[in-house]
């Protein structure tokens, strides 16, 4: 248990920040999640649309540090391509 002031307060901010953080992580999951699904419903004008959705939570959430950029290009990477495949 924190014993001091300093870290009753770092207690205080890691609490707040890990329910920031599931926040955004989740509407990751869910931003990629709704590309997929529009890629599997075969409708790629729809799939593009989410896609640019997509690429900007991406980004937004790695600028914050909550993902590694290189994860962040790599997410995005795949799902263009896999929309790029669509026919």
């Amino acid at each position: 248990m924190a014993n001091t002031a300093q870290a009753k307060k770092r207690v205080r901010q890691n609490i707040k920040r890990r329910e920031m953080n599931s926040g955004l992580r989740s509407k990751l999951r869910t931003a990629i999640k709704s590309v997929r699904k529009a890629i599997v419903m075969g409708d790629k004008n729809m799939a593009e649309t989410v896609f640019r959705k997509a690429v900007s939570v991406i980004d937004s959430i790695a600028s914050k540090g909550i993902i590694h950029k290189n994860k962040a290009s790599r997410h995005k990477s795949r799902l263009s391509g896999a929309v790029k495949a669509m026919s």
